[in-house]
């Protein structure tokens, strides 16, 4: 069965490389095995990590189908700059999910919140899914977020997703796929992000670990 969208980076460079307590949810051992998707005409504004980022840049606006939700859980740290990374990793996952939707790799959104390996890596993931037809359904939830900062202008930001409520769905025939979900359902992300000239926070490398037992609830 076919899986959520993954960041897949290669490794984290020694610069990249941080250490955080890594998503503890202190929940269930049950998983689950889904993705999330789209295909309604009908488009809702997705839902904001966080109302704190830098207004040095206009952010993409990214709308994503009726049918399809990025929650995001207690996406703050209390903290401005720390806020306002949390705010652009947020707008990272929704520029992939929206590239996914779309069948579009190359929307200016991905470009905006990416660069570098993370730009490239994305970019091959997305159009896996276009070339295998596919699009998802559902929500998609964010959670546990950390924040480590390593100067003004890098950070480690390391979070869970669950996406239990997410589903592969057919993108030419709409017809979803309602399989039961296991515990690679649940993702470990560990990201570097670091600061450009326009003061958006743009992921530059990472990793992603399904079936994370430290992010299953």
């Amino acid at each position: 069965m076919n899986r959520r969208p993954l960041l897949i980076v290669a490794a984290l460079t020694s610069a990249a490389a941080f250490s955080l307590s890594a998503c503890s949810s202190g929940s269930k051992d049950k998983g689950n095995d889904k993705i999330a998707g789209a295909g309604s005409g009908d488009t809702t504004q997705s839902a904001s990590p966080s109302s704190s980022a830098s207004t040095s840049a206009d952010r993409p606006a990214i709308s994503l189908p009726s049918d399809v939700k990025d929650d995001f859980e207690n996406w703050k740290a209390g903290d401005p700059t720390k806020d306002a990374v949390l705010t652009d990793a947020g707008g990272a996952q929704n520029a992939m999910n929206d590239a996914i939707l779309k069948g579009d790799p190359n929307t200016s959104a991905m470009s905006f919140y990416y660069k570098d390996q993370a730009l490239v890596s994305t970019v091959k993931w997305v159009q896996k899914w276009k070339d295998a037809g596919l699009t998802f359904t559902g929500t998609t939830s964010y959670f546990n977020p950390k924040v480590e900062m390593f100067g003004k202008n890098a950070a480690g930001v390391v979070f869970c997703s669950d996406e239990t409520k997410a589903f592969n769905k057919n993108r030419k025939t709409g017809k979803v796929d309602h399989s039961a979900p296991g515990k690679d359902a649940f993702v470990l992300y560990n990201m570097r992000l670091e600061k450009n000239a326009q003061g958006v926070w743009q992921t530059a490398v990472g990793t992603s670990v399904r079936g994370s037992q430290s992010c299953m609830r």
